[in-house]
């Protein structure tokens, strides 16, 4: 590993290449060099807000940045010499989410939606005078109020002077021409009729792969591909992004009757998290790569994972519900034949080696080496990173035996790290390596540990007896198989235990256990209302025994806060509804209508679609204190991923391996980094935000810090 500390190559090799290769290509090589990247560091910090800062963005030319924050106002940066110079006080009347730059307008039209529900758009050229003005005051150009809930995110076309689209946690994302009028209604009012949803999601949110859509899908993001303007990528409040054409939706409609949600070109999701159904489980930010080729996926509580647009050709990027279940279920076949023992390490076409790629595959066997070395010491990290690199970046030129050693490598490893779904990686490597080898116990055992894990005991003991009678003299093997057997008989007794415990809790109506339906729901021989109707009434509708709830609350610094206690003060929002119950989120649309009985799709049978799965994630950071932190493609090609995390540091990750090559800390304080900048330019320029601090003292016991500032990170 240390002898090889740039994968990218020496960059002395590359100045020398100026005299055989294009200069652009050199200078792209250089410009994204990861020794570079290494050396990031911060240049300038900008002074100029007097509350947290959620939103940054450049101009097309990177001579311009835009800066939003809870003190409702926008301010206007410049490059050269870091001057501020406007502060306009945008009239929002609660904290800025997001801002843009218009493109094709000299720069002189700007952007804003906030939590207010308004989006605002604003002509700098208005600004008396040319100098820095401390307290602008400019009206709006246009005034958007047709949404209900907080505008989260804007998205602008490139090339495109007279449209933005913002999304909102009301469940639309609205396409606001400037020609067609600069002004609406308030949501609500009796003659609004603001004809401009793209698309309504207020029916849209899935549990899982396989429930039809039914709740709002409170919308955190958008992106519109820079190459493919048609292509609109979404993501909300829950596991699934959406990839639509806007040249396949339907008309612009208003909000006065709700719709069926469009259907989209794909679904993304990691495989191991579209099943969970969890309601605290949620996307904070979606966006395209520079090329429009790949998306990236930055999720609440989770990691970042990278997936493919252009998936045509590519089985195992695509996947189904139950496809998970079918990787931890044990069987002697694999998509119904027989697996094949392992063969030489040739290329897939059976042709010999090359020998000009010998010292490739002399890097590749020293590097799992390097890996097996880590196992045994017992500091998986890095060896997990090793096999990262001969996996994604040398797949291509392994043979078979070479990858299911490295598969089965890593695996180990990561069962012994044990991070968060790391027990699901292990569970994907076991199964790419059993389609290669059959005769090998590796890969079942390591199966067997990974669904130990994951409390699938059942499962772990039918891959421990497989890999038992592979290689019944492996002391090891014959261990895991009582392992397991103890784990279950464990788990049984803990279950009979519980089972005991809650026969004692009966309620006086009939010896059932007294739940949070009967605590809601008087009986209905006590019931005034007409609307209640009968317990069995209910039993025949969407509710159920089991209730759920969902808590949506202002923590983030979205509203006030207290520094002199630990309490806060924001809004709590709290809907109870019954499983699967579809009303959840009905005054979220304020006038809206519910959907009408066509768009009921619970009640009709529904068709599950098929979903993209991930090709890559991005682990170490922490994204749980804020809904609006996202993660970024570095480089002019998006060479490189960059996230935002809670303990005031923000990671760069090598796209190609997964590995993190750098971290920065944004304050010693430890803010938040929310939101980042968008790319590298070709002077290094980089820019990303100091936001308010969440420390956990046993319970989650929230704090603010607040630093009024942007952080502006330059290559030295």
């Amino acid at each position: 590993m240390d002898s090889v500390p740039f994968r990218d190559g020496n960059i002395h090799t590359i100045l020398d290449s100026r005299y055989l290769h294009s200069p652009l290509d050199v200078n792209h090589s250089l410009h994204t060099h990861s020794s570079l990247i290494r050396r990031l560091s911060q240049e300038r910090e900008l002074e100029g807000h007097t509350g947290c800062v959620n939103a940054v963005a450049w101009n097309s030319k990177g001579s311009l940045l835009i800066s939003g924050s809870d003190d409702q106002r926008i301010n206007i940066w410049s490059y050269s010499g870091w001057k501020l110079l406007h502060s306009i006080d945008t009239g929002h009347t609660a904290n800025i989410f997001c801002t843009k730059f218009i493109p094709e307008t000299s720069d002189e039209l700007v952007a804003s939606g906030a939590g207010d529900a308004e989006v605002r758009l604003f002509n700098l050229s208005r600004l008396n005078g040319s100098g820095f003005s401390d307290n602008a005051i400019i009206a709006p150009s246009a005034y958007y109020q047709c949404h209900t809930r907080r505008v989260k995110k804007l998205a602008v076309e490139n090339g495109n002077p007279n449209v933005v689209w913002s999304a909102s946690e009301d469940g639309t994302l609205r396409q606001h021409d400037f020609r067609e009028g600069t002004s609406c209604p308030p949501a609500g009012s009796s003659h609004q009729e603001c004809r401009n949803i793209l698309l309504d999601l207020r029916s849209g949110s899935k549990r899982s792969l396989a429930d039809p859509p039914k709740q709002v899908l409170a919308l955190k993001s958008c992106d519109i591909s820079s190459t493919k303007p048609h292509l609109l990528l979404v993501g909300g409040s829950d596991a699934f992004a959406r990839l639509y054409d806007r040249r396949m939706l339907p008309p612009l409609s208003s909000c006065q009757k709700r719709m069926s949600p469009p259907p989209c070109v794909n679904y993304f999701c990691p495989m191991h998290l579209s099943d969970r159904g969890h309601p605290s489980l949620h996307l904070t930010h979606v966006t395209f790569s520079p090329d429009g080729h790949e998306v990236l996926l930055s999720y609440s509580g989770e990691h970042v994972y990278l997936m493919n647009v252009n998936h045509a050709g590519v089985k195992e990027m695509q996947y189904t519900s139950g496809d998970e279940s079918k990787l931890m279920t044990y069987s002697p076949t694999i998509n119904g034949s027989e697996m094949q023992p392992c063969v030489s390490n040739v290329f897939p076409n059976r042709f010999p080696i090359k020998k000009n790629i010998a010292a490739k595959l002399d890097k590749c066997r020293k590097q799992i080496k390097y890996a097996k070395k880590s196992l045994d010491n017992g500091i998986p990290y890095y060896g997990i990173d090793a096999c990262n690199e001969v996996l994604n970046g040398y797949s291509h030129i392994i043979g078979p035996a070479l990858k299911h050693e490295c598969l089965c490598t890593r695996a180990a490893l990561l069962v012994k790290r044990k991070w968060k779904n790391d027990a699901h990686m292990a569970i994907r490597d076991c199964y790419a390596a059993r389609i290669i080898d059959n005769s090998s116990y590796k890969a079942l055992y390591y199966m067997s540990e990974a669904l130990s894990q994951l409390g699938r005991h059942e499962d772990a003991l039918e891959f421990a007896v497989a890999s038992h009678s592979l290689a019944p003299s492996k002391s090891e093997v014959a261990e895991r198989v009582a392992n397991v057997k103890r784990d279950i008989a464990l788990a049984e007794a803990e279950k009979n235990s519980q089972t005991n415990d809650g026969a004692s809790r009966f309620d006086s109506r009939g010896g059932r256990i007294l739940s949070l339906s009967d605590i809601l729901y008087c009986p209905e021989s006590n019931s005034d209302d007409p609307h209640d109707g009968s317990r069995s009434e209910r039993d025949d509708s969407d509710y159920d025994d089991e209730l759920e709830l969902d808590f949506e609350t202002s923590i983030s610094g979205d509203e006030g806060h207290d520094l002199e206690s630990n309490i806060l003060h924001g809004n709590l929002n709290l809907r109870i509804h019954g499983r699967g119950d579809s009303r959840d989120n009905a005054d979220a649309s304020g006038s809206c209508e519910s959907p009408s009985s066509s768009s009921q799709n619970s009640r009709t049978s529904y068709q599950p679609e098929p979903a993209v799965d991930m090709k890559q994630r991005f682990v170490g950071h922490c994204n749980i204190g804020t809904d609006i932190k996202q993660a970024s493609f570095l480089g002019q090609r998006g060479e490189y991923v960059a996230s935002g995390s809670d303990d005031g540091r923000w990671f760069i990750w090598e796209k190609c391996t997964g590995r993190l090559i750098k971290m920065l800390s944004g304050d010693e304080s430890g803010p938040y980094w929310n939101h980042l900048g968008g790319r590298i330019f070709l002077k290094g320029r980089y820019a990303c935000i100091h936001l308010n601090v969440l420390k956990a003292k046993g319970l989650l016991i929230v704090f603010w810090w607040v630093l009024y500032s942007v952080v502006h990170m330059n290559l030295d």
